[in-house]
């Protein structure tokens, strides 16, 4: 289930504890309820179901903007705050101090992993060439044969957590060379530290991003990333906007020299007129890796077991702790 907590905390009184969850059907997604508990339905921090005193477990909308956050704190009573995003860089550092901060580590590794595969594959067979191609009504054969292929590729995946564990067992039976970066090596698995990226870059068909957003990661694709890369590469971003320095990325793009498979983007969402909307060479869609019709089951699985831990005064899962 992921990172467990720092400790097992004293049992609670079940009826001490008021629940907020942001989708109605999470109701019965939670699973069993221990006697006592209340949940109540709280889709937006400007649509609530009662007063904030009294909540102890709350579980915001996916994908909270900063927005949020400020609502924790008129919650004088609020103990956990269970994401529904593995992506916790909008809440880490700005939750009051007792408050225990959780994210959803493992709900999303199949989604957003599929979600890489199919932007690899769509880049290298020409996918989004033929979907233009067939809103002109043109039969685009004979400018795109022969394509690419993925069977061969050097696939290079920055962020050896859950989701690239499972991007690289769906990646592993396209017969492609994986080599895994974390923020520190780990030499017994085969996997690279950050500070090896330098001399990986240049053999790299595809590097898939797939890290936090932390003040080490900001920015961690800049110019000299970019040009590290060999001609005819291609870079998927499955992380964040900010991991990726944009206006490095719409330079080195214009040239043609490189590729691009993006789900994120800073600024997101991208405005009109952006120069990546236009570029023949980029593959946009809308931050939606993880935005599958079985994101809510498995979310609400996490979060009944966190509230039974909770209530029940054991370790948590999945906590964003320092160095997150």
């Amino acid at each position: 289930m992921g990172r467990a907590g720092r400790g097992t905390r004293r049992r609670l009184s079940s009826a001490t504890v008021k629940v907020w969850i942001p989708h109605p059907e999470g109701r019965e997604l939670l699973g069993e309820v221990p006697d006592g508990v209340t949940v109540e339905i709280a889709p937006a921090p400007d649509d609530l179901p009662s007063e904030p005193d009294g909540v102890r477990f709350w579980v915001p909308p996916f994908l909270s903007q900063a927005v949020a956050v400020p609502l924790a704190a008129k919650m004088p009573d609020l103990r956990v705050v269970q994401l529904l995003s593995a992506g916790a860089d909008v809440w880490a550092g700005r939750l009051p101090a007792q408050v225990t901060l959780c994210d959803a580590r493992g709900v999303h590794d199949s989604s957003t992993a599929e979600w890489v595969v199919a932007a690899i594959l769509a880049h290298l067979r020409a996918f989004p060439t033929y979907a233009r191609a067939q809103v002109a009504q043109e039969w685009a054969r004979d400018r795109t044969i022969p394509t690419d292929e993925l069977a061969g590729k050097r696939v290079l995946i920055v962020g050896a957590g859950s989701i690239g564990a499972a991007t690289a067992a769906r990646l592993a039976p396209f017969e492609v060379e994986l080599t895994m970066v974390a923020r520190r090596p780990r030499p017994a698995e085969g996997v690279y530290g950050v500070a090896d990226l330098p001399r990986l870059l240049p053999a790299a068909d595809v590097v898939v991003l797939l890290v936090p957003l932390t003040a080490q990661t900001r920015g961690l694709v800049d110019a000299r990333f970019l040009a590290a890369l060999p001609d005819g590469a291609l870079l998927v971003n499955a992380a964040r906007g900010p991991v990726v320095e944009t206006e490095a990325l719409v330079a080195e793009l214009a040239t043609g020299r490189i590729a691009a498979a993006l789900d994120v983007t800073e600024p997101e969402p991208l405005p009109a007129g952006h120069p990546l909307w236009d570029l023949p060479n980029v593959l946009l869609t809308p931050h939606v890796a993880g935005s599958v019709r079985g994101l809510l089951p498995r979310a609400y699985r996490l979060v009944g077991a966190q509230l039974r831990r909770f209530v029940a005064g054991e370790p948590l899962v999945n906590e964003v702790v320092d160095g997150y």
